[in-house]
């Protein structure tokens, strides 16, 4: 086998199962980076839509904005979940109809609401009765939906203070949009960041249903159920097949909303496997001749792409140049001299002993909210670098 930078051997296909890890073999980085492949977030994209049926897939840009990303999506005819103006003009700009964007954010500056409305924009997001104000005020008319706060524990990354309101909250919302001139029209949810099993959304919607009944019943027609995202991407704990797990996810929101036209707004489950990290080690250390573990330092972190390992909450593959070797726990570190850039401790990670300063490291499926978390700068290290295949 031709081995290739870093020590890798390229025509095993258990080292190189995806097309930009075959890149990452085949190139040299001087700098940590992220290649991220369209074909596999096209490939995802028609998977989903498999399961999901004619439900309108509204990806969630802020997964990661490259322009490739979004172009490929307009061509294979997805619809855009905007988070900001920035997002939007994106979507534009790369060929998306007015029609296929929606302004999920609820907390939305009042000039870019209106930028929105100018630009076609219709459907909005709100869960406040100040924002059914501004958007009443600056995009007269629009269609809203409501989101609703709820609760899923079983989600790795829940999603259940920030956005959304109480369930008591839902028709003193709709009753006011509809008193301001816009089109209440439905209600959303967001289930939680990788929710791994399908069974895991009974709950949520149920009470979502509850909700949705209630408001038809005091004569809301409702038509719209945005079911968000919390498609979910492997980490190295099995989840469903993704045109699987859309089918099962679209069978219990039918049984729920008969009839209803279905939004969904993957993010992560649609580019996460799509894209994977080339960086390297800097340093193997012990803090004491007695220490049970190791410390592995990267040249990527927290303020460089890896926010998500926040509490571990996400669990990256790895696979490094030493793959076969005999492996012990250590934990695992960013480069910066902060001492919060820390990935993994609480729950060592098992790398080759042989591990050492120069070796190449590849993180596998880190195309999802990587290059849009990656300072600008932090402690001097550079941006992630972001190659497009």
């Amino acid at each position: 086998m031709t081995m290739l930078t870093g020590g890798f051997a390229a025509a095993d296909p258990f080292f190189f199962p995806s097309r930009a890890e075959r890149f990452i073999a085949e190139h040299d980085f001087d700098r940590p980076t992220l290649v991220l492949d369209v074909d596999a977030v096209a490939s995802r994209f028609h998977a989903l839509k498999s399961g999901l049926g004619d439900a309108d897939i509204h990806y969630a840009v802020k997964a990661n904005p490259a322009r490739e990303i979004v172009e490929r999506l307009v061509q294979e005819g997805a619809h855009f979940d905007a988070a900001s103006r920035g997002e939007i003009e994106l979507c534009l700009s790369q060929g998306a109809r007015p029609d296929q964007i929606s302004f999920g954010n609820t907390v939305k500056r009042a000039s870019d609401i209106a930028f929105a409305h100018a630009a076609g924009i219709d459907l909005f997001a709100a869960d406040a009765p100040e924002e059914l104000e501004k958007i009443a005020e600056h995009a007269p008319g629009a269609r809203v939906y409501i989101r609703l706060l709820v609760d899923n524990p079983a989600a790795d990354w829940p999603l259940s203070r920030k956005f959304g309101c109480a369930p008591e909250m839902v028709q003193g919302l709709l009753d006011r949009a509809r008193d301001l001139g816009l089109e209440p029209v439905g209600l959303s949810f967001h289930v939680g960041s990788q929710t791994r099993a399908p069974s895991m959304w009974s709950g949520v919607l149920d009470a979502v249903a509850g909700v949705w009944a209630a408001a038809q019943a005091a004569g809301h027609a409702l038509s719209l159920i945005n079911i968000g995202g919390g498609f979910p991407a492997f980490y190295a704990e099995p989840v469903t097949a993704p045109a699987a797990y859309a089918a099962e996810v679209r069978a219990m929101v039918d049984a729920r909303f008969p009839g209803a036209r279905i939004m969904a707004e993957p993010g992560r489950g649609l580019v996460a496997e799509a894209g994977a990290i080339a960086c390297e080690v800097l340093l193997v250390s012990k803090k004491h001749d007695a220490d049970l573990y190791r410390w592995v330092y990267l040249d990527i972190g927290k303020f460089s792409g890896l926010a998500e390992t926040t509490d571990e909450a996400i669990r990256y593959p790895l696979a490094t140049s030493r793959d076969g070797d005999p492996a012990g726990p250590c934990v695992l570190a960013g480069p910066s001299c902060d001492s919060v850039d820390v990935l993994y401790e609480k729950r060592p990670m098992q790398l080759p002993l042989t591990l050492k300063a120069g070796d190449r490291v590849v993180i596998r499926n880190t195309g999802a909210y990587t290059s849009s978390y990656s300072s600008v700068g932090f402690n001097g290290f550079p941006p992630l670098d972001v190659v497009v295949i």
